[in-house]
């Protein structure tokens, strides 16, 4: 097989919240241990499968930009572009950012917590205006429109946020041939999963993407998928 274009997409290791069971969403943390040991890995596995990016995209949060830093220093591959964007941003998890999951599920009830978990189009509540979690009080998002930025997100409008960035920036890349590495978030990812594979809103939020495992699709020259692998 010797595949035109080829898109990779991993989700960041294993940050500090992950590790103690809190929402994360846009609150802006570290790589746990683990998980720069995850994306040191995962480096290795895309160096063994000379899977060497032209180009990669991710977020504007440090856990997604360490990810892409650690694994492509383990390739000996750091020279390449690096494009940030807020629109790769995790889900936004409005009030319950920083919160422990398992306390959130006995406030709200199982039935409520999996709506907005592992629903399409529920969000949680969002954060008050005032509340000094918001992101308009963060210097990074000055200058971005606010009502473009938001307080709470379902995963459809995480995909409604994400699907005109992937058109507009990482398709033509695509188109050019290259191959595209994206570091994102689970739930950034899960909407980009959801436009390539062209999943149901059911599919897609059934669908898992591990942390610090590449998942990578194959195109031919009509940007038709003709294969994807998830190496480990």
């Amino acid at each position: 097989m010797n595949p035109y274009a080829t898109l990779i997409l991993l989700r960041h290791g294993q940050s500090v919240y992950n590790k103690q069971n809190l929402f994360t969403g846009w609150t802006d943390v570290e790589l746990s241990e683990e998980g720069k040991q995850e994306a040191e890995h995962a480096g290795e596995i895309l160096k063994r499968m000379a899977l060497f990016p032209d180009i990669v995209f991710t977020s504007w949060l440090k856990r997604a930009i360490h990810t892409q830093q650690i694994a492509l220093a383990a390739m000996a591959w750091e020279h390449i572009d690096a494009v940030r964007s807020w629109r790769l941003n995790e889900r936004h998890y409005g009030a319950w950012q920083q919160r422990n999951k398992d306390t959130v599920k006995a406030e709200v009830g199982e039935a409520h917590f999996l709506a907005v978990r592992r629903g399409y189009d529920t969000p949680p509540p969002p954060l008050p205006e005032d509340d000094p979690r918001a992101v308009q009080f963060d210097p990074k998002y000055t200058g971005i429109d606010p009502s473009l930025l938001p307080r709470s997100e379902s995963l459809k409008d995480t995909h409604a946020r994400v699907k005109p960035y992937f058109d507009s920036k990482i398709l033509p890349c695509l188109n050019e041939g290259k191959t595209v590495l994206v570091s994102a978030h689970g739930n950034s990812l899960r909407a980009l999963v959801k436009e390539i594979e062209q999943l149901s809103d059911d599919a897609v939020v059934s669908l898992e993407i591990p942390t610090g495992k590449p998942l990578v699709y194959h195109y031919n020259e009509h940007l038709e998928m003709i294969a994807k692998m998830k190496p480990d």
